[in-house]
């Protein structure tokens, strides 16, 4: 029997290196239960994760499918609690452990064992279970647990920012013998910012969510990137065909790509149609100008963005059924 450690659908680097960490985990303490531990992940490295790796010469991880998870193996899931964020086809019922720092959002037939933190990063949960649990970080995992803490958290300029993640990731440096934590964490907004080997249609399911906000089947994609100023003026027509297909493919009710320049702290939506243009702007009070809506220093999908679309949804859904 094995017990899986898996992150959400399309992982970003926090997803995958929580697979890591909780399997140091694991394998260090009996009690947990999982002897036979094996971080894994849903889908290929993002550009950001895969540079963040060949940086810290770590291993490629298993990429699995759900047909590989046999009827006694346990499944441990990381940053992701919800239905539509799950690897497709998992029993649900083989789920025994939760560790996430999203709004839980849980329908299970069984009772299982959950630690859900209002932080920034699914790693600062880990971290914060090696120190209460007396457990050594070795190098490189401390090297790979503070970029995703830096990424999750957006260098710290995130609003789910919170004190624990930066003492976390100031220890971590410390154990990782890394002293220039600005220095790299513009190497992760460079990395990140690195979409010349991906089509449209990658740029946009690059990192996205898929919620079910009042009935309505919501797609929110966010490209975090240096070069929000050129990606409007040079691709925009460009990712709106391709967010329109992927609307159509999915059978989406809306589509949103957001797209956020981490260093100049402001993040724009790209505007499909005039129902996601209803939507934003009740959500955001601001106007859409040539399909764009600048909403300002708002930089976390999971606080700032996600939450307001789906209270203008719970609110006026029948408006926006009328578009």
């Amino acid at each position: 029997m094995k017990t899986y450690i898996i992150g959400h659908q399309k992982p970003d680097t926090d997803a995958v290196v929580a697979t890591l960490a909780f399997k140091h985990l694991f394998d260090s303490m009996d009690c947990w239960g999982h002897p036979n531990s094996v971080a894994c992940i849903t889908h290929h490295l993002n550009p950001e994760t895969k540079y963040i790796f060949k940086k810290f010469n770590q291993t490629p991880l298993q990429l699995i499918k759900a047909s590989d998870i046999k009827p006694k193996d346990n499944i441990v899931l990381v940053d992701h609690n919800e239905t539509s964020q799950m690897l497709n086809g998992i029993d649900q019922n083989q789920i025994t452990d939760i560790f996430d720092h999203h709004k839980l959002n849980l329908n299970l037939n069984h009772p299982i064992f959950v630690t859900a933190k209002a932080w920034g990063s699914t790693c600062t949960i880990a971290f914060n279970l090696f120190e209460i649990y007396k457990v050594k970080i070795p190098k490189k995992l401390a090297s790979l647990m503070l970029c995703a803490i830096l990424s999750d958290t957006v260098g710290f300029k995130s609003s789910t920012t919170t004190k624990v993640d930066k003492d976390a990731a100031t220890k971590l440096a410390k154990i990782a013998g890394i002293k220039d934590i600005d220095g790299l964490t513009f190497e992760i907004f460079k990395a990140k910012s690195n979409l010349n080997d991906l089509t449209d249609q990658e740029i946009i399911t690059n990192d996205y969510k898929i919620y079910d906000f009042s009935n309505k089947k919501v797609f929110i994609s966010q490209l975090e990137t240096v070069e929000q100023k050129s990606l409007l003026k040079n691709k925009k027509s460009n990712l709106l065909t391709a967010l329109a297909q992927i609307k159509k493919d999915q059978k989406l009710d809306l589509a949103f790509l957001v797209i956020t320049d981490v260093l100049k702290v402001n993040s724009k939506i790209l505007v499909l149609s005039d129902k996601e243009s209803l939507v934003l702007e009740k959500a955001f009070n601001e106007k859409a100008i040539d399909n764009i809506l600048d909403i300002g220093p708002k930089l976390s999908r999971k606080k700032d963005i996600a939450p307001a679309i789906e209270k203008t949804l719970r609110l006026h859904t029948s408006d926006v059924g009328k578009q």
